[in-house]
């Protein structure tokens, strides 16, 4: 396992849960596709640990298959899912909220 890093705002809200690790690492990096072995890693969630819960974030659209590399499946954060979507502005509200308490500024609705 990877060296215990700063908790995220996302982590220290909800909870440091495996399915909240891999739901953090996808949220950060959601712009990018990843096999099971690097969002176990970039998670800092066991390989098995995933495998017991991977299935229904795929059945509920959570996360969608994006390719075949080799003998891997990649995938991605499924981000025309509104759950999705809604995780995402979570995130960010939890980032930057305090930020933007006293400023004038909104972040933009969730479409």
């Amino acid at each position: 396992m990877k060296k215990k890093q700063t908790m995220s705002p996302f982590l220290k809200s909800l909870g440091d849960t495996p399915k909240l690790r891999v739901l953090d690492f996808l949220i950060d990096n959601k712009l990018f596709d990843y096999n099971m072995t690097e969002i176990a890693r970039g998670s800092n969630v066991s390989y098995n640990s995933l495998i017991s819960f991977f299935d229904d974030f795929i059945k509920n659209k959570i996360v969608i298959r994006t390719r075949r590399q080799g003998k891997s499946e990649l995938y991605k954060l499924n981000t025309d899912n509104l759950f999705v979507r809604h995780l995402i502005r979570l995130d960010v509200e939890l980032a930057v909220g305090p930020l933007l308490k006293d400023s004038k500024i909104e972040l933009p609705a969730i479409a």
